[in-house]
């Protein structure tokens, strides 16, 4: 993934920071994260790109603010507690955003499987026991929402800022809902995570998952939305390994990296064993039994 920090100019040339004038908040925000940045900034006076993005997801010529003469192919889009990244190019799909409200997430979080879910078994969700996880590639925050709401608490690290922001603003806007329990465990800190892991001293969390970028498929048909956004504002890992071998060393229990089916396993350490769904598979490096994470819960409750 590319350090947005390290890259600015070239993030600048195809994205902008755009706020819908209704809501103050969102324009200050917006305005605080494109300085931060140096991204440029919009004001949507009229309301006209968030009317032309949101009205109708499946027409997402986004109708730009008159002050963006030659709007960039991406915009991060300020609205109320939300955020979203918009499409301006013809054909586009449409917005992207981190929301845990509503939608596919909430449906995967009612009739998703519970613990019958790969994931689930993958990070050792059995029997009682119910790992602390550190999700070290955070992304829009859906596999680390899915653990939370099966009681694990988690730590999510996310390196672009840009996600990062998306995945913020998400948690606010769940807060005090009908999933506030959940967000609650569900803890963000943006930072690169092999740079992080390294100056650790001690162990982080039972259980470190990773979900690095897969290299770009040249049948782009075949990438979901978000996937296309990835590769182009964030940039492929091409540390995954490094990320694995620092990992290994601050987990207690194991390591669970995320995979494409088919894909091959990253390069270091051979894993354990895998568990292979439908379109992805978990490959699991354990370090030890997580037997002895429920046997320091049972101590636990006997004090």
């Amino acid at each position: 993934m590319y350090d947005l920090s390290a890259v600015s100019s070239d993030l600048s040339s195809i994205l902008s920071v755009c706020a819908d004038s209704s809501f103050p908040l969102a324009v200050s925000r917006a305005q605080s994260f494109s300085e931060k940045h140096q991204l440029p900034f919009v004001l949507d006076e009229h309301g006209e790109l968030a009317s032309a993005s949101f009205s109708n997801k499946k027409k997402s010529n986004c109708k730009v603010p008159e002050s963006l003469i030659n709007p960039p192919p991406y915009i991060l889009y300020y609205q109320g507690h939300s955020v979203s990244i918009l499409q301006t190019e013809k054909g586009a799909p449409g917005p992207v955003s981190a929301s845990f409200l509503g939608g596919k997430t909430e449906h995967r979080r009612q009739f998703g499987g519970g613990k019958g879910q790969l994931i689930a078994k993958a990070v050792g969700l059995n029997n009682g026991v119910v790992p602390e996880v550190l999700d070290a590639s955070a992304g829009l925050g859906r596999d680390a929402f899915v653990l939370a709401s099966l009681g694990c608490k988690l730590m999510l690290l996310e390196r672009s800022p840009v996600i990062a922001e998306l995945l913020s603003c998400a948690l606010e806007e769940a807060r005090d809902t009908a999933i506030d329990e959940i967000i609650a465990r569900m803890q963000l800190t943006q930072v690169n995570s092999s740079e992080w892991l390294e100056q650790q001293e001690f162990a982080v969390a039972d259980v470190i998952y990773l979900d690095p970028m897969y290299p770009h498929r040249e049948k782009s048909s075949l990438v979901k939305k978000e996937m296309r956004l990835f590769q182009v504002l964030v940039g492929e890992d091409f540390d995954d390994a490094e990320l694995l071998s620092a990992a290994l060393k601050k987990a207690r229990y194991r390591v669970v990296v995320k995979r494409p089916r088919k894909g091959l396993a990253i390069e270091g350490a051979t894993p354990s064993y895998q568990l292979t769904g439908k379109s992805c598979r978990y490959d699991i490096y354990s370090i030890k039994s997580l037997a002895g994470l429920k046997s320091e819960a049972v101590c636990g409750k006997n004090k």
